[in-house]
């Protein structure tokens, strides 16, 4: 079993998900009581916030560089960003490590093809939405993303910064969330991504008018296909 490293506290919400969520999946596929071999650095995120919203995303990466490095010197076999938006600094972050650096959007990708799925709606920050390195990285699995309108899109990053970072889950924003899904349905939409790590706490993939794929999920799956594999497949995960 390899070590994951996993780069957290954007928000410490989702972060508890993917450590539950890592550490159930070993137990289910090793027997008795074995879980993961985990190392978590949780940031302080209103740091990388403040930085979101002065554009400051050299600093980001720099900021999420040096937790990559530490987790690598620690003895991590591969590291993940526990969040969808800061991806965008993804490329910074692999290039200052030697491991592999598990990617949330080709991962999500991947099961959205092995699904069948092409254009999906992405419920996502507004930084993720509007940003372009999302579908940028999308399109080159063969998937157009449709997102939001500019008030639906305000809808979505108001409820994650606001409530589900906080760790509110209220209703109301649920059926705002629902509502936007079947506006996209109607236009198009053949799948929801949940591509922010945190909209698994109001919205179930299961209980959606299009098939969901939740990233967070999708993601720490990964995170332990590449911490037990051995042999030609960890070599193929690595690559």
């Amino acid at each position: 079993m390899r070590k994951i490293g996993l780069i957290g506290g954007m928000s410490f919400e989702s972060s508890a998900i993917y450590y539950k969520l890592i550490n159930e999946a070993v137990r289910a596929r090793r027997g008795d009581l074995h879980s993961a071999e985990v190392m978590l650095h949780s940031v302080n995120f209103q740091d990388i916030v403040d930085m979101q919203k002065a554009g400051r995303w050299d600093a980001a990466a720099e900021r999420l560089a040096g937790v990559a490095r530490d987790l690598e010197a620690a003895g991590a076999g591969c590291v993940l960003i526990c969040t969808n938006t800061m991806h965008l600094v993804a490329q910074p972050v692999q290039t200052a490590i030697a491991c592999p650096l598990i990617d949330i959007i080709d991962e999500t990708a991947k099961a959205l093809a092995a699904a069948g799925r092409s254009r999906p709606l992405l419920l996502a920050t507004r930084y993720t939405m509007e940003q372009g390195f999302y579908a940028e990285r999308m399109r080159g699995h063969g998937i157009e993303v449709m997102v939001p309108d500019a008030e639906g899109r305000a809808v979505v990053h108001d409820v994650i910064f606001s409530e589900l970072c906080a760790g509110l889950v209220k209703d109301s924003s649920r059926q705002k969330l629902e509502a936007l899904i079947e506006r996209a349905k109607a236009e198009g939409a053949d799948s929801v991504i949940l591509g922010c790590t945190e909209i698994c706490l109001i919205l179930s993939p299961g209980s959606l008018s299009l098939p969901g794929f939740d990233s967070t999920t999708i993601h720490a799956a990964a995170a332990v296909d590449f911490s037990l594999a051995s042999g030609p497949d960890a070599a193929q995960l690595a690559a």
